[in-house]
């Protein structure tokens, strides 16, 4: 319906809403409990923040790699500083996850728009999946025998019941 094969729809009678914090925040409007962002303004701000980051800077490496792969002479450079960027992110999304279950404290936002890229880097790809985005995200994502927060913190949200 977007016109994109990995971008999500949601569709409510005539409306239509394409990406994620979109559907995020149409979510927390019309089901406002239990609340996908903190009720605290500086909580609430804090997780905006980083699902802005997320959606807008994190997402763009892994994006651009594709990207770059289907040129005719992909630059090898510019994949590997993609991917050294994506393998940054994941100590900044351990140390979010220090003493905590969830990326903010409580199941979220931020939980809900980066499960479906983080993922991959624990539970890999499943068998009939033939996305090069998703081989990307596995890919470039190794977390070797580290990142204990990270594992468990996929482990929890992978056994969170789905709609």
């Amino acid at each position: 319906m977007s016109g994109q094969s990995l971008v999500p729809v949601l569709v409510d009678g005539d409306e239509v809403i394409s990406d994620s914090p979109a559907i995020v925040d149409w979510l927390e409007r019309r089901v406002p409990e239990p609340p996908l962002y903190p009720r605290d303004p500086a909580r609430r701000a804090e997780v905006q923040v980083f699902v802005s980051w997320f959606n807008n800077v994190w997402k763009r490496p892994p994006n651009l790699m594709a990207a770059e792969e289907e040129k005719p002479q992909p630059d090898a450079a510019r994949i590997a500083a993609w991917s050294a960027s994506m393998r940054a992110s994941l100590d900044l999304f351990e140390s979010l996850l220090d003493g905590r279950d969830y990326l903010y404290g409580d199941f979220g936002a931020a939980d809900v728009i980066a499960f479906p890229f983080l993922k991959y880097a624990v539970l890999g790809l499943p068998e009939d999946d033939d996305e090069r985005f998703h081989e990307i995200l596995v890919e470039h994502q190794p977390l070797g025998d580290g990142y204990p927060g990270l594992r468990a913190w996929v482990a929890r949200v992978d056994a969170l019941q789905r709609a």
